[in-house]
């Protein structure tokens, strides 16, 4: 089975109920991008990546597209096997992994509607049907998020991520006290995003004016080496999150100690493939981590799911959705949605989600 035809579109995301606020960027509306792969047989198969605004990571809408339409008369013709598709992207491009996510997640939905299995199972089998979900809360005022929190507790989230950063860290640290009143006692488990928002001296602030409070500090500062200065001085568990760019960086962190666990994108380490590996060197060294993305709709949602369908829950730190944040399904019927704080695996074969196409119009560009 290979490539036949790759069509690629620009779908609009807004915000609902925007900004959605970080330390570094107020989002209002995302631009992601689909690809649509057709085989020599006539299946589909669907994949997206949607950076979040340029200034969050190196990745933008823009440049996904670009690098694409790079590499998509290349890829006409390849073997639709994971590895093979990695081999050629790679043979075509170097890096803009992001962008090469998008034709990996569509490679493993049309070859799991052509084995009739689902991505979950290409991927090794799930060991669950209901996939924990995180709720991340933007920057915003104390009082505010820790009502946010009680909400979002009462909703069945076992655990919440609060952003952080970008403003003086007296703040933050006055969130962080507010959100532990409403969370104390309740299994709930904690993450602080700075989202590479503060500088050495505020992580070490945060950590040593908060001993009490069992929370992970999530990318904290903006590089790996402000992560080495403060690994041994703080009282807290580090994440890895934006700098965890590639399976090398990864292996690094992991060998050196450097971290506790990751917060991980799908499309920013290449698609399902290259999280598969992640997913395995994690085990291997009891590192827990998430297994979600950026931003975007159904398709990411989908692939995020049944990623986080096969880590060992002991080891999964949970699945973050866009869902809450856009209104709409690009699936009305199967489209991946958050019920008391959890995700159910999609069924059918391959991401068990069918886009309705008449909603993304005419394609950027088409090949094949």
């Amino acid at each position: 089975m290979q490539i036949a035809e790759i069509h690629i579109y620009q779908v609009d995301l807004p915000v609902r109920n925007g900004p959605y606020t970080m330390a570094n960027a107020e989002v209002w509306a995302l631009d992601s991008t689909l690809v649509k792969l057709v085989a020599d047989t006539g299946l589909v198969g669907w994949g997206e990546t949607c950076p979040v605004g340029p200034t969050y990571a190196e990745a933008h809408a823009g440049g996904a597209r670009a690098a694409l339409t790079a590499i998509a008369d290349g890829m006409l013709g390849c073997e639709l096997l994971p590895l093979a598709v990695h081999r050629c992207m790679d043979s075509l491009l170097t890096g803009h992994n992001y962008a090469k996510a998008a034709i990996d997640i569509a490679c493993h939905d049309l070859l799991g509607k052509a084995l009739g299995r689902s991505v979950s199972d290409l991927l090794g089998g799930a060991v669950t049907d209901r996939v924990p979900s995180y709720f991340a809360t933007g920057v915003g005022a104390p009082d505010d998020i820790a009502r946010l929190v009680a909400d979002k507790i009462a909703e069945g989230y076992p655990r919440l991520q609060i952003k952080v950063g970008g403003r003086p860290v007296e703040l933050d640290i006055e969130t962080i006290r507010k959100v532990w009143e409403v969370v104390r006692g309740r299994n709930v488990r904690l993450a602080v995003d700075g989202n590479r928002g503060w500088t050495t001296r505020d992580a070490l602030r945060v950590s040593r004016e908060c001993p009490d409070i069992p929370f992970v500090l999530e990318q904290p500062c903006n590089t790996m080496s402000d992560l080495e200065k403060i690994r041994p001085q703080v009282r807290h568990a580090i994440f890895m999150d934006e700098n965890s760019v590639d399976l090398n960086t990864v292996v690094t962190a992991v060998g050196t100690g450097l971290v506790d666990g990751f917060g991980m994108k799908l499309t920013r380490i290449g698609g399902l493939q290259k999280m598969s590996t992640f997913r395995d060197i994690c085990q291997a060294y009891k590192l827990p981590h998430t297994c979600d993305d950026s931003w975007g709709g159904d398709i990411i949602a989908a692939a995020c799911t049944h990623m986080g369908a096969t880590v060992s829950p002991e080891l999964l730190e949970g699945v973050w959705l866009a869902a809450p944040y856009i209104g709409g399904h690009y699936d009305p019927v199967n489209g991946i949605r958050i019920e008391d704080g959890h995700i159910a695996k999609p069924n059918g074969p391959g991401l068990g989600v069918l886009p309705d196409e008449t909603r993304f119009g005419t394609p950027v560009a088409s090949f094949g």
